[in-house]
């Protein structure tokens, strides 16, 4: 493509601009239209694909002569005492079209400038919409400030004045050198901790789907770290004095450039799409910043990959080189510090001062496995804190010594195993072999999926991220402070015969994502050419293939299937087969769920995956030769429950004569401690002829937010299609529902709910909100025809983004006491309440639903039979359903957006 000749330099403002701004009579139109004349060519020469060093660099040149003139306008250039000094981002000359433009007012300690002049003139830049932040001091306030607050004084260090005394400016940086405040080791120190608690922010990765392209690791922020640390503790003026240091090489300094302008090119199309400032890379901005990039494809999906595996490029480059310069520069503190402490471990590697060091400075060329000793070594001595900087460099330069020979070498693949085997800082050692190129290399399959997206909401992450995550769960499993949290898990991975083989899983068990067609049958190929290529026994190489191609089988099977139904469960443990797999699917399991998403494990579905375990666990003891009988676990239900109410002086004969009037059913799918609470709480409700509502959290410890909802009232058609939509609008989501009928035509339903907005939230300790929760359910169940059959809430912009067409099919299972439909579709407010009443019109009776939130979608369950209490058996009558409700969700789902 062609473009014009670029100009030598952008527009910046007219003399005659410069002279008509800094009249006192210039309107504050006339500032706008300068500004937007000015920001709209430099967006032009921005689609021209015109230098962004140079746009950023001039932006802030334009600004500066507008606040210059500004500044004249005020009357403030007849004040010697003080001055205008540009701080931050804008003091280091750099400005995207709506960033913030810092600006200190400096004043001498000594003068009294007019109060009036100054907010006159922070009036007007207000009144002509510029983001400004600003403060007023003076020189002491500023020396003061800087010696107690560390953002003061990095604020300080890239300041620069634009109008006034100069003297001002450097009077103060004079009181505020490293001779007299944060010298350069204690200012890194406080950098490297604040860096250290934002990564924290972002789970420590730059592989988020949904990226702070300022904020994340490897975003823009960790390169002005680098900025702020040289310029304090080396002087440095530019980041291209770091090579004459020694600190970067004229290679690595391109790289950092290369990625910095790409983030900057990111960053200026953001504000120009948003039309505010923007850093964070939200999915319909990445959609449209496809465009404004020129990826023209039909295929929108592979457009917005594209993008984003430049950008995780771009990250991963800034990324490695902070850790590398960061790394640097504390070594160069330690050298004012006595000599250094040598411990050589053996002919290839010593520690030097805590950090494992090359003894040769062509180890790896001359000896290429000492690229995965090295992490050997680091993963089983705790006292080693990292690489010396002239190692990292030397590993990431030899790199292309990997190949399939190095692959295939038993030497290297037996030190990869010990890696594998590490006692200590396993995710560390994976996270740093991946950020320094070596873990995609040594494993072509993983990398791969280094930036690859998952086009949902129900993972935030990269598919690498989100695999590193996953074995940091299994690692955190062993650790006390985890047992309390994950009970069963903890306990369960201590009794693993080989917890290895569950850490090979873990990074298999994703590894074919984006190739296409399904992931687990795919990724099982590769899991097994791993597996016998590192000479893993076959007992072994099965059960690492077996836990990749099921890793999601039990999570479908809690949160999709009716696990109190005994068939599941028998169909489950049959096949599982044996406690010894049981265990490893199920602590991979619990640590996939939790590296998806921070808020995906809830109380719900903590709940799930321990009764899935536990009741799979006790089939397997019982033997799989003898089906769970229903009949004895109605029995068996029944029996705690009495034990219960006789504990709480329940008179079992009232309690058996409620027990006569319910359907079997509810005994079988109700445990003895539910049976009891109902049973109680229909007790003390009779006589009256009111709804009954009762609230308790959900049961077992450790499990707070999701609460059970027990109502019992006289049956009505419309009874789940009004509750929904009550829940709905008291901002609570239904996790499952339970409907049993009785005799006299009441029905027993239990619902679980959550807090539509907070996993977290415990409604049972907020008595105002259960209360509100009960009055509200009892009045509306009572006068159900005045209440309104469809929710009327704001869709979320997130969830518009994902329309995806609904689906809706029968499933066969294993016992057919009812009929179950499967239905998926958009995760949109009022959906469950619509599918309700689409129940209700079609003379559809319900019994149980099982609901899963994934993210942007639903994932529902329906049990149900025809209104007469028969299964749906007839093929025509079963295709209306799916068709008749699938149209009806698509519709509702283009309304509601």
């Amino acid at each position: 493509m062609d473009f014009p000749a670029f100009p030598d330099a952008p527009p910046l403002l007219t003399a005659d601009e410069k002279h008509e701004l800094a009249q006192p009579s210039c309107p504050i139109q006339r500032y706008k239209a300068v500004l937007e004349e000015k920001t709209t060519a430099y967006d032009d020469l921005f689609h021209a694909l015109y230098p962004i060093e140079k746009l950023v660099k001039g932006l802030s040149v334009v600004y500066d002569e507008a606040l210059q003139a500004a500044w004249i306008a005020k009357g403030l250039d007849t004040e010697t005492s003080v001055s205008l000094v540009a701080v931050g981002g804008y003091g280091r000359g750099e400005l995207h079209p709506k960033s913030d433009i810092d600006l200190l007012i400096l004043v001498d300690d000594n003068a009294a400038p007019e109060k009036d002049k100054i907010e006159a003139f922070i009036t007007l830049l207000w009144d002509i919409n510029l983001d400004v932040g600003h403060s007023v001091r003076t020189i002491s306030e500023c020396v003061e400030m800087a010696e107690k607050d560390i953002t003061v004084i990095t604020n300080l260090i890239e300041s620069r004045t634009l109008f006034g005394s100069e003297d001002l400016l450097a009077n103060v940086k004079l009181n505020t050198d490293t001779a007299h405040m944060w010298d350069g080791h204690t200012f890194y120190k406080a950098k490297l901790k604040e860096q250290k608690q934002r990564h924290a922010k972002y789970q420590n990765t730059a592989y988020n789907l949904e990226p702070n392209l300022k904020e994340c690791p490897g975003g823009l922020r960790d390169m002005q770290v680098i900025d702020w640390v040289a310029k304090r503790h080396l002087h440095t003026h530019r980041l291209s004095a770091l090579i004459d240091k020694s600190f970067l090489s004229e290679d690595e300094y391109i790289q950092l450039k290369g990625a910095v302008g790409n983030l900057w090119r990111i960053r200026w199309a953001l504000h120009m799409i948003a039309g505010r400032k923007e850093d964070r890379l939200l999915f319909d901005h990445q959609r449209t910043l496809t465009k404004v990039f020129g990826f023209e494809d039909d295929d929108l999906k592979r457009n917005v990959e594209r993008f984003m595996q430049g950008y995780y490029q771009s990250v991963a480059a800034i990324q490695q080189l902070n850790d590398l310069l960061l790394q640097h520069f504390e070594e160069s503190f330690l050298l004012n510090d006595a000599e250094d402490a040598i411990e050589i471990i053996n002919d290839r590697f010593q520690i030097c001062n805590g950090q494992l060091e090359a003894r040769s400075t062509s180890l790896f060329q001359d000896t290429p496995s000492a690229m995965l000793e090295i992490y050997v070594l680091i993963g089983n001595n705790k006292n080693i804190k990292g690489i010396r900087a002239n190692t990292m460099r030397q590993l990431r330069d030899s790199l292309d010594l990997i190949d399939d020979t190095f692959r295939n070498d038993r030497k290297n693949t037996d030190l990869f195993l010990d890696i594998i085997a590490s006692r200590y800082s396993l995710t560390s050692i994976l996270r740093s072999m991946k950020h320094i190129g070596l873990l995609g290399r040594y494993l072509p399959e993983f990398g791969a999926i280094i930036g690859q997206m998952q086009h949902d909401l129900f993972h935030i992450y990269t598919v690498d991220a989100h695999t590193l995550h996953l074995v940091e769960n299994l690692r955190r499993l062993w650790s006390p402070e985890f047992k309390q949290q994950f009970p069963i898990s903890s306990q369960a991975i201590r009794h693993l015969p080989k917890v290895e083989l569950l850490y090979i899983a873990g990074l298999y068990h994703d590894i074919a994502k984006g190739r296409g067609g399904d992931h687990s049958e795919l990724g099982c190929v590769d899991a097994q050419a791993f597996c016998e290529r590192h000479g893993l026994p076959k007992k072994d190489t099965e059960l690492v293939v077996w836990l990749v191609r099921n890793h999601l089988f039990m999570s479908v099977t809690a949160q999709r299937k009716d696990i109190s139904d005994p068939e599941i469960i028998w169909e489950f443990a049959s096949y599982v087969k044996d406690q010894e797999h049981l265990d490893y699917l199920f602590i991979l399991t619990v640590a996939d769920i939790n590296a998806t998403n921070p808020t995906m494990w809830n109380s719900w579905r903590a709940s799930l995956m321990r009764q899935l375990y536990l009741e799979t666990k006790r089939a397997l003891r019982r033997g799989l030769d003898y089906p769970i009988d229903a009949d004895m676990q109605s029995d068996e239900h029944k029996q705690r429950a009495l034990e219960v109410l006789i504990e709480r002086n329940v008179d079992f004969t009232d309690a058996e004569e409620i027990w006569e009037k319910i359907e079997e059913e509810y005994f079988i799918r109700s445990n003895g401690d539910e049976i009891a609470w109902n049973t109680e709480a229909i007790l003390h409700h009779r006589p009256s002829i009111k709804p009954l509502v009762a609230i308790t959290p959900l049961g077992g410890r450790n499990f707070s937010g999701a609460s059970k909802v027990f109502i019992y009232t006289l049956n009505s058609r419309h009874l789940f299609a009004v509750t929904a939509t009550i829940f709905e609008q008291l901002g609570l989501t239904i996790l499952d529902a339970k409907i049993s009928n009785t005799t006299d035509n009441y029905t027993l339903d239990t619902f679980v709910v959550m807090d539509i907005n907070d996993n977290d939230t415990n409604l049972h300790l907020d008595k105002e909100r259960v209360t509100l929760i009960q009055e509200t359910l009892t009045e509306q169940l009572n006068n159900p025809s005045q209440y309104e059959s469809l929710v009327q809430r704001y869709t979320p912009r997130i969830l518009k983004i994902f329309n995806s067409p609904s689906t809706a099919h029968f499933v066969s299972q294993p016992e057919e006491v009812w009929s179950a439909l499967e239905v998926t579709a958009p995760d949109r407010p009022g959906l469950l309440a619509l599918i309700g009443q689409f129940f209700v019109t079609n003379k559809i009776m319900l019994h149980k639903a099982k609901v899963a939130t994934l993210g942007e979608r639903i994932e529902d369950t329906f049990y149900i039979t025809e209104e007469d209490g028969d299964l749906i058996t007839d093929l025509d009558r079963m295709d209306a359903i799916c068709i008749s409700l699938k149209e009806k969700i698509d519709h509702f789902s283009k309304a509601t957006d």
